[in-house]
């Protein structure tokens, strides 16, 4: 792999976390930020929910472990693996009690859904760009070190996102989730520039 590679690698990682901003921005100014209620899953789901239905007690449904439903104003988090009766029993579920959040939004869902799948895009191609980078270990270790300090910072910018759902997006998490966010781009900005150093690569 050459440095043209390389440094392929590193625009599109810039671009990817950059749209990443980008649907954090929306989310936020759409008020979806609690429009999945849990993390890394939504409402229990790999894909969430399409429509309000599928958020309120069924009868006679298989529920998997982990699924949310929302049933008198508070989300319910199944217990284990089971099908449902013809009437509701709450000692097959759990309240859900790491925030108070108890609503439901198509649209707000899908946004923050949208959100996650281009983090979860981000944090992919950095780890290409750190995988080339490991060609330059030794002819300049810096570029993997940086690439990997990348890395290591969507993993935390992930945790953050866990943190500020779990507070039901308190300002000071949101604010620190998006200082890192910025924090990241710098980084691959200068990882960029150490890239075009005139230091041969082998």
């Amino acid at each position: 792999m050459s440095n043209k590679s390389f440094k392929i690698s590193i625009i599109v990682s810039f671009i990817s976390v950059f749209l990443v901003i980008l649907a954090g921005s929306l989310v936020r100014m759409t008020g979806s930020g609690m429009g999945c209620p849990d993390w890394p899953k939504c409402f229990g789901y790999l894909i969430p929910p399409i429509n309000e239905k599928d958020v309120f007690w069924k009868p006679n449904y298989e529920y998997e472990s982990g699924v949310m439903i929302l049933h008198k104003e508070n989300f319910y988090v199944a217990l284990n693996d089971f099908k449902t009766g013809k009437t509701i029993s709450l000692n097959n579920w759990s309240k859900y009690t790491i925030h108070d959040y108890n609503e439901f939004s198509v649209s707000n869902t899908w946004f923050e859904f949208i959100n996650r799948l281009i983090g979860a895009l981000a944090g992919i191609c950095t780890l290409i760009m750190l995988g080339i980078s490991l060609k330059f270990i030794k002819t300049k270790p810096i570029l993997p070190a940086l690439s990997l300090l990348v890395v290591l910072s969507m993993g935390f910018q992930a945790w953050l996102g866990k943190q500020v759902v779990d507070s039901n997006l308190t300002p000071f998490k949101i604010t620190i989730h998006m200082f890192m966010a910025i924090l990241i781009l710098a980084v691959i900005i200068f990882l960029y520039n150490q890239s075009n150093d005139k230091k041969k690569f082998s």
